[in-house]
């Protein structure tokens, strides 16, 4: 064979690529990868490196520093938005998860019939704007809302209650609501999946339809329990929308002080380091977390 008849280097790795399984799956996941690089992995580069430097007036000096982070660890108002904003959203997650359930098994075991249609109509809520179901919940809150409105008909009250809206509880019943989705779903699958052949031979050995559900049912249903509680958890800490709108000023989150650093104050850096330690505080939480629901499973089964 010639020089000039041996392969060369691109026909070898094409060659390559089209004897490899692994290689065709690498080419077909490389757009969703380079999607993610650009869109997610180059701006949190940007960020951790904004955390690093300082800012004076509008200049930014990219000499490193671990002032900013110094500043936020130090600073007692952040550390108290930061403990409020995982006690709204661990509230949220046990609200919205306690509500789903319920929900999801009685589609899972009590429908027989077009299910998809009951799954349907459990989400048509959410296929409105977020933006317009928060306002909603602004109006059903309000002063002059439904809920006042419709007890002063009623003649329950004679003045409007005014602890409805604009603090936690209303931050709590917004959010709950927005992503019910997120936890109904995840729940049904893992209700769908269980063996109804494992409650058939619990009852013919006696045990009760509770005796059935607590150890048989919800045990085996806890990784769908779990993964509706990350799915709700973390993206709730990060919502800034629904606290600005309906929190007030005991309701207000740290995603709205980063907003506020980003785009009012104009301190990138600062706001930077804020968003940095907020995100791996919150991915050590979870962590923590399944770990523990984890071995609860474990200890269960």
């Amino acid at each position: 064979m010639t020089a000039s008849s041996a392969p060369g280097f691109a026909d070898r790795l094409r060659a390559f690529y089209l004897r490899s399984d692994a290689a065709k799956g690498y080419a077909l996941l490389s757009p969703v990868m380079i999607t993610m690089v650009v869109l997610l992995a180059a701006p949190l580069v940007m960020l951790i490196l904004y955390s690093f430097w300082t800012q004076s007036g509008l200049s930014v000096d990219t000499t490193l520093t671990t002032a900013r982070y110094q500043e936020v660890l130090g600073k007692q108002s952040y550390h108290d938005i930061f403990w409020r904003t995982i006690g709204t959203s661990s509230l949220v997650t046990l609200v919205t998860v306690g509500l789903a359930y319920p929900m999801a098994y009685y589609v899972a075991f009590g429908v027989k019939k077009y299910k998809f249609v009951w799954l349907i109509l459990l989400t048509i809520p959410f296929w409105t704007s977020y933006l317009l179901r928060a306002f909603s919940w602004k109006v059903i809150l309000g002063f002059n809302g439904v809920i006042n409105s419709g007890l002063i008909s009623a003649g329950l009250i004679t003045e409007p209650l005014e602890f409805l809206l604009y603090n936690q509880s209303a931050v709590v019943i917004t959010l709950a609501h927005a992503y019910a989705a997120f936890a109904i779903l995840p729940i049904y699958v893992s209700l769908e999946k269980i063996d109804r052949t494992l409650l058939e031979a619990a009852a013919d050995l006696g045990d009760s339809a509770w005796a059935r559900f607590w150890r048989i049912t919800f045990p085996l249903s806890l990784p769908g329990v779990l993964g509706a509680a990350v799915l709700i958890f973390v993206p709730t800490t990060g919502d800034y929308v629904t606290p600005q709108l309906v929190g007030g000023p005991t309701g207000q989150m740290i995603a709205y002080s980063i907003q506020v650093l980003f785009l009012k104050i104009n301190d990138w850096p600062l706001g930077a380091a804020l968003a940095m330690s907020a995100m791996a505080a919150v991915g050590i939480l979870v962590v923590l977390f399944v770990t523990a629901m984890q071995l609860a499973v474990r200890q269960i089964r």
